[in-house]
């Protein structure tokens, strides 16, 4: 029997003004897209993630980096958005002012189809300059791994946060803008360990948000927030846009978007 999405909850999306919402990894992987350390197979298993996501491994073997991201890259090209993507991509468009925050990199949400999004810790798909940040989208054909930036020469990398480097200073300030703006904010398939964003849901707690929890292991919100929904993102937000905004199809592009 499935469990009842609260109509206390249901009422307060129909209210709000201002949703945002936390997603984790715990979403990417209902699309198949291995956790940070289930990434670790094959011949990367002989390495520990952290020792291949620091900026001091990039320097001491770029190489190995590069191919190690390389690699992730293409498991994330290969994964699908799932029905919970979808369905927060169907929320932004009932939602007056909506604000997805994601610690994922995969940019599944971005191809379900949301638009207002902050990606705290970057995006797998892009690659910039290891010198100055800059975004970089092509360069000339090279032998060379990690290829060089072709304004200055320096080696690209990809466009993540690493352990040991500061989140971008205007994507967390924007996060916490919207974690204390919201009147519904909600944690999706996150650890809530896992700082600075596992502080954005007591933020919005602390300014009087309703606040709800969609995930299937207890975490250390889980006694914090007003409603929690114990099971998979796949299940429950589509149940929940569906519950709220009848006749709202959120289980795919095509009925987001007709």
């Amino acid at each position: 029997m499935q469990e009842s999405i609260p109509e206390a909850l249901v009422n307060a999306l129909r209210a709000a003004r201002k949703v945002a919402v936390l997603t984790g990894a715990g979403v990417s992987a209902e699309s198949g897209v291995p956790t940070f350390r289930e990434a670790q197979t094959g011949l990367w298993a002989q390495y520990d993630p952290q020792e291949l996501a620091t900026p001091s491994a990039f320097r001491r073997n770029p190489r190995l980096v590069w191919e190690w991201y390389a690699w992730r890259r293409e498991l994330v090209t290969q994964a699908q958005p799932n029905p919970g993507h979808f369905a927060l991509a169907a929320m932004e468009q009932l939602v007056p002012e909506f604000t997805l925050i994601t610690q994922n990199v995969d940019g599944l949400h971005a191809r379900a189809g949301n638009q207002n999004m902050v990606e705290l810790h970057g995006n797998i798909l892009r690659i910039k300059c290891s010198a100055d940040g800059r975004l970089v989208t092509d360069w000339p054909p090279t032998e060379e791994v990690p290829p060089r930036c072709p304004q200055c020469g320096s080696y690209l990398r990809p466009d993540v946060v690493w352990f040991g480097e500061n989140l971008p200073y205007e994507a967390l300030a924007t996060a916490v803008s919207a974690a204390r703006a919201c009147d519904v904010f909600l944690a999706v398939g996150t650890s809530a360990i896992v700082q600075p964003a596992a502080s954005l849901p007591l933020e919005a707690l602390q300014a009087g948000a309703v606040t709800v929890e969609i995930n299937p292991q207890t975490t250390p919100l889980s006694r914090h927030v007003a409603f929690v929904l114990a099971g998979p993102a796949g299940e429950f937000l589509p149940r929940l846009v569906e519950t709220t905004w009848p006749g709202t199809a959120a289980t795919g592009p095509a009925e987001i978007f007709t």
